[in-house]
């Protein structure tokens, strides 16, 4: 499960990093610059919808279990 979502981070990292890189290339002013920065972001949005789905069904499946924090301790 931790290697999971250690994948998934490292991969929105990458995405948004790559969409920083198109971003600064050249100013913005080359005419691919702009479709690959949007795909990168879309890939970003998309790997972190898919982990906060992810998540959401392995708690509702019962592969993970909320620990909460001691109280009064």
């Amino acid at each position: 499960m931790k290697l999971i979502v250690a994948i998934a981070f490292i991969g929105i990292i990458g995405a948004l990093f790559a969409a920083g890189l198109f971003m600064l290339k050249r100013g913005g002013k080359t005419p691919g610059s702009k479709p690959n920065m949007a795909r990168a972001l879309t890939v970003r949005i998309g790997l972190s919808v898919a982990l906060f789905l992810f998540i959401l069904v392995s708690y509702l499946m019962g592969w993970i279990q909320p620990t909460g924090l001691p109280v009064g301790h």
